[in-house]
């Protein structure tokens, strides 16, 4: 029967799902790992140069189980896979393999040699799957030549699967297009090998539109590096200034950071080498400060109940060590089987600071991920924990930022889901202003006078004074007291500017006070013309139902009267949330307030050790001319 034949262009076209260089790099590190249960004790990352033209290539290799001539060609066949079999190893697609190495280089060679089983020989086979040679000879079909060999006693021996003449073929074609001049050195590639496992060589890798390797081997000596935006100096700069946000700031330029952190735990006894140098195991657990850890069980089934009982992501969230210098460090990072899918994932984006210094780790086996491992795919169980992660994060950063110099006076809404952007300091409720507005005491729908000049005010201060007090409370509330005297003393170069500085201070300080003080009268000023007129409002309107309930007996109060009612109560609860908020404004306020008055005793103190220092020094300036007079 005819079959579908399958143009070199997919190899291309499927290595395109690979938008970012080191998620390839993740691929291959995944299939050594999954070695692990065939003996692999590590996976060696390094860079080559070919011997026939000086080019740079990539090396992974690993000391797993190897393959046999069966288990190569299924390497080599598009969508075949046996791990999805597999409880513990994360492939499912069958494609993975040749994603990876043609999205970092136009060809790869893979050699592998495979113990025997069952009383089988022992056996060593080398294919060739290359971009280059396909193009170039304008094949319509993929061509993969192959060579296999047998072990006999101590020597190896050539397995010819159909004629002499295929077999020299095969050789021929193989040393043109690989790095290799002759089958000899082919075959010297597997005494390299510590008995048995997989050596895999990608050349011919992939250049930038200036002509330069997408891949960076002359950064850094111990690591490989992706050239372009991925790579920023200041992130650079910035991690080795801030450890803790270090691979928050690398991961995406750096394969070293981000093999770290790839793995969830790495198997006891496995390395990953990287040009020569083992890469450190990093659990971003331990870059939290004031961690929780919080149980999530997704709900899965129509009933609610899940199709797995045992099915419990313990996700760990904290704040980041960092957080204190405001890095702008945040997102959840989540694994599956043990595998890193979605690095730093920021779920929450809210216009302000809200959520910085965020970081999360969970591990999610009950979502699948896409075909790049780089995300998952979209079901309505990945939306339900979107949804979870992102009142997780919110209620954690209102309840906690302030303990990293954050300030936030969330409502119910903004924890649930929806953010205010503003929030006024002198505030009418809606609901109260439209009321106000068109029922006064003379029946003609004129407003009252209290509510038009809190009104005015609100319209002035709804835009400056939330930026003003938080600016001025967080200055205050930052600097202490010794710091302050600190840069005021480096400042000054004499004793008497010291003097000068210091009262000059002094007055500034006591100023800035009584300003916040007048500021902070007004608008209670405000406030209370607002609850005076709210309350007379209430009061007038409490005595007309009063006198409605007396005129009709024993008669029940009406629909209307009962939304009256109803939104009188609003009102009284919008008023007392409001006089909360006044209440820890007042607070800051207060807080302030101490805080300039122990500057202030701390500046006299300063300020009469300098008197005495002037007058110490005048009494000697006295001596010396004494002296100086007697000399003369």
């Amino acid at each position: 029967m005819d079959h579908a034949r399958v143009h070199p262009k997919v190899l291309h076209s499927n290595a395109t799902c690979h938008k970012w260089a080191l998620g390839a790099f993740a691929e291959l590190l995944d299939n050594s790992l999954d070695e692990v249960c065939n003996g692999a004790t590590y996976v060696n990352v390094d860079m080559l140069e070919s011997e026939k033209d000086g080019t740079r290539m990539l090396l992974i290799e690993d000391d797993g189980g190897g393959m046999d001539p069966v288990k190569m060609r299924q390497c080599m066949s598009l969508g075949y896979s046996e791990k999805s079999k597999l409880a513990n190893t994360i492939g499912r697609y069958g494609n993975g393999f040749k994603t990876s190495t043609i999205r970092l280089g136009a060809d790869v060679i893979v050699f592998s040699r495979c113990h025997g089983k069952d009383g089988k020989s022992s056996t060593q086979s080398i294919a060739l799957l290359s971009y280059t040679f396909l193009r170039s000879t304008w094949k319509d079909d993929i061509v993969v030549p192959m060579l296999d060999y047998g072990r006999d006693g101590r020597e190896w021996n050539s397995m010819i699967r159909t004629s002499l003449e295929d077999w020299n073929k095969n050789v021929e074609t193989i040393v043109q297009w690989s790095p290799f001049s002759n089958e000899a050195d082919l075959l010297g590639q597997f005494n390299l090998m510590k008995g048995h496992g997989t050596r895999i060589i990608i050349y011919n890798l992939w250049e930038d539109d200036q002509g330069q390797l997408e891949l960076d081997f002359d950064a850094d000596a111990r690591d490989i590096q992706i050239r372009g935006v991925d790579r920023d100096e200041k992130k650079r700069q910035m991690a080795e200034q801030f450890p803790n946000s270090r691979h928050f700031l690398t991961y995406r330029h750096s394969l070293r950071s981000y093999a770290s952190i790839l793995y969830l735990r790495f198997p006891p006894g496995f390395r990953i080498i990287l040009r020569g140098e083992d890469v450190l195991h990093h659990d971003i657990v331990n870059d939290m400060m004031m961690s929780q850890e919080v149980k999530y069980k997704p709900q899965s089934g129509a009933d609610g109940i899940p199709k797995d009982s045992n099915m419990v992501a313990l996700v760990t969230i904290g704040f980041v060590k960092d957080a204190i210098h405001n890095v702008d460090v945040s997102g959840f990072n989540v694994y599956h089987k043990n595998r890193l899918i979605k690095p730093f994932w920021k779920i929450w984006n809210p216009a302000g600071s809200g959520g910085r210094g965020f970081i999360a780790v969970l591990e999610a086996n009950f979502v699948e991920p896409a075909h790049d491992k780089q995300d998952f795919e979209r079901t309505s169980i990945l939306s339900k924990l979107e949804t979870r992660l992102i009142q997780l994060q919110k209620k954690y950063w209102y309840s906690n930022c302030r303990e990293i110099g954050y300030t936030s006076n969330p409502s119910k809404k903004q924890i649930s889901g929806s953010v205010n952007k503003e929030t006024p300091t002198c505030y009418v409720p809606e609901s109260s202003q439209s009321k106000r507005k068109y029922s006064a005491t003379d029946g003609k729908g004129t407003a009252l006078a209290s509510d038009k000049l809190c009104y005015n005010s609100n319209q002035k201060r709804r835009r400056k004074e939330p930026e003003r007090y938080s600016a001025y409370i967080n200055s205050r509330l930052s600097a202490s007291p010794k710091s302050r005297i600190q840069s005021s003393s480096e400042q000054s170069s004499s004793c008497d500017d010291i003097s000068d500085q210091i009262k000059k201070q002094a007055k500034g300080g006591n100023q800035k006070t009584s300003n916040a003080k007048k500021s902070f009268e007004n608008e209670n000023e405000c406030f209370r013309e607002t609850t005076s007129s709210g309350k007379t409002l209430q009061s007038t309107r409490e005595s007309k139902l009063k006198v409605q309930d007396v005129s009709d007996g024993e008669q029940p109060l009406s629909d209307a009267d009962l939304q009256t009612l109803e939104k009188l109560k609003k009102e009284k609860r919008e008023l007392k949330e409001r006089l909360e908020r006044k209440e820890e404004i007042l607070g800051a306020v207060l807080r302030a307030m101490q805080c300039d008055k122990d500057w202030c005793k701390s500046l006299e103190t300063q300020l009469e050790a300098v008197e005495k220092k002037i007058e110490d020094l005048n009494k000697e300036q006295g001596a010396l001319l004494q002296v100086l007079k007697k000399k003369i």
